[in-house]
This record gives C-alpha cells, structure tokens and sequence, in this order.
C-alpha cells in the first residue's frame, strides 16, 4: 500500500471516529443531533476500513438509526420520545440555572424546530416477527 493511500484511509477511520464520538455524545445533548453524525460515521468508515463500517452497521445501539434513516427515512419511536425528553430537560435545567437569556432564546428557537422536525419524520415498520408456516 502506497504511503498517500495508508494516510488518506487512516485519515477517513479518524474523522470516521470523530463522527461516531458527535453521534454518541448527541444522545445525551439535546441540540447535537446524533443520526446525521452515525450516518457520516458509516460513510467515512466506509471510505478508511470495511470492518470498521460493518461493525457500525451491524452495531446493536448505533446500527438500527442508521439502517432506519438509509431504509425509511424514518426515526424510531423511542429515539423520539428520548430526543424530546432530553430537550425538555436541558430547558428546564437551563432555567433553573438561570443561563442568560441570549442563550434561553437561542434554545426557545432551535428546540421547537428540532421537535418539528422529529416528530414529521416517519417512523420505520416493526421488523415482521412471524413466520412464514410453510417453512
């Protein structure tokens, strides 16, 4: 392997994984949104390591988003109600701790318009659990 394409796919696997760590950390903060980055994550992964991407997709937390967003356009039920519980919280903690009201606004912009759009988006079919009887 040449030594500009070791690079280049070492340099896809390390944006791959700042991708992931964005996406992960976007489960937690309400304004990061956690799907878009898992999505860049598998294309950059793609891009630097094939076992990389396939662990991704195949991953039991990080694969269902990714497979529901490519598939449907779609955003689980859960993913949902966590996303606008967590944003309902970091509002409420946000006024508790009295942030300034600059950042109140920003919040009062921005979060409607996240809750908008995850509630517009569809969401994915249940996986068919029965079985075909005549296997």
């Amino acid at each position: 392997m040449a030594a500009g394409q070791f690079a280049r796919r070492h340099l896809w696997m390390a944006l791959g994984w700042v991708a992931l760590g964005l996406g992960a950390l976007g489960i937690l903060v309400p304004l990061l949104p956690t799907t878009p980055f898992l999505i860049l994550a598998a294309y950059l992964f793609s891009r630097g390591s094939e076992r990389l991407h396939a662990w991704l997709l195949n991953h039991r937390i990080f694969g269902p988003p990714i497979e529901n967003w490519r598939t449907h356009r779609a955003i689980s039920t859960g993913a949902k109600l966590a996303a606008l519980a967590a944003m309902a919280l970091i509002l409420a903690i946000s006024v508790v701790a009295d942030v300034p009201a600059w950042a109140l606004a920003v919040q009062a912009v921005i979060l409607p318009g996240v809750a908008v759009f995850l509630l517009t988006r569809p969401t994915p079919p249940e996986p068919s659990t029965s079985r075909n009887p005549e296997s």
